[in-house]
C-alpha cells in the first residue's frame, strides 16, 4: 500500500474496527468527526468545558477581559496590588452539592 505523502504513519483498525490513538489523543475529550465523499476520515479534537465555567465563553466581553488580563500578565505587564489574604473564605463554593441531598 503507498504511503499518503502528508501521512506520518499508517494506523490500522482492530478486528473490531478500532483504532488505537494513545498519546496523540492526550488531552483530548472527545472528537468530532468529518467523513468525506471518498471516504477519508477527518477527527477534530475537542476539550469539553465544565458547565461552572461555560459562562465565560458565552459572555464575549468576560472572556476578552480575561484573555486580555492574560496578555498583559504574559508581557509583564502587572502591578501589585498588596495582598488579598482578608477576603479569603475556606468555605465550600455556593455551587457545590450539598452534603444532605
Amino acid at each position: 500500500m503507498p504511503k499518503h505523502p502528508d501521512a506520518d504513519e499508517v494506523l490500522r483498525p482492530d478486528s473490531k474496527g478500532r483504532i488505537a490513538l494513545g498519546k496523540r489523543a492526550a488531552g483530548v475529550s472527545s472528537y468530532l468527526l468529518e467523513e468525506g465523499s471518498d471516504g477519508s476520515l477527518i477527527l477534530h479534537p475537542r476539550t469539553e468545558i465544565p458547565v461552572r465555567e461555560a459562562w465565560l465563553f458565552k459572555n464575549r466581553e468576560a472572556l476578552a477581559s480575561v484573555r486580555r488580563g492574560l496578555r498583559d500578565s504574559a508581557a509583564g505587564r502587572t502591578a501589585s496590588r498588596g495582598s488579598f489574604s482578608q477576603y479569603a473564605d475556606d468555605s465550600p463554593d455556593d455551587d457545590s452539592p450539598d452534603d444532605d441531598a
